[in-house]
């Protein structure tokens, strides 16, 4: 698929999704300010649908999921950030060496 087209279905899929939040924001009792991560998580999956091995999708989508779960289950992230940070980092060296070895 042309970058053209990738663009074009990413941005209607971010611009469906912030209409879509607007309502439910206006509608029910969920406001945006605890539905934002979905705009993330929609970002991520269209990366992953134009390219499954890209990690920075799945990386967006992860970080969504987690701003979602902190939004609607009080999941605080900073009892994990002592560990996620550092975590994340290394698995992130060893994406980039692992990649450059196999160009």
């Amino acid at each position: 698929m042309p970058n053209e087209k990738r663009n074009i279905i990413t941005g209607g899929l971010i611009l469906i999704t912030l209409g879509v939040l607007i309502f439910v924001s206006r509608t029910s009792s969920y406001s945006f300010g605890q539905t934002w991560p979905i705009l993330i998580i929609v970002i991520g999956i269209s990366t992953i649908f134009q390219k499954v091995k890209d990690f920075g999708g799945w990386f967006i989508t992860i970080a969504g999921v987690l701003f979602l779960a902190n939004e609607f289950y009080g999941v605080e992230l900073s009892q994990f950030n002592k560990y996620l940070l550092p975590a994340v980092l290394v698995l992130l060296g060893i994406f980039l060496i692992i990649r450059r070895k196999k160009k």
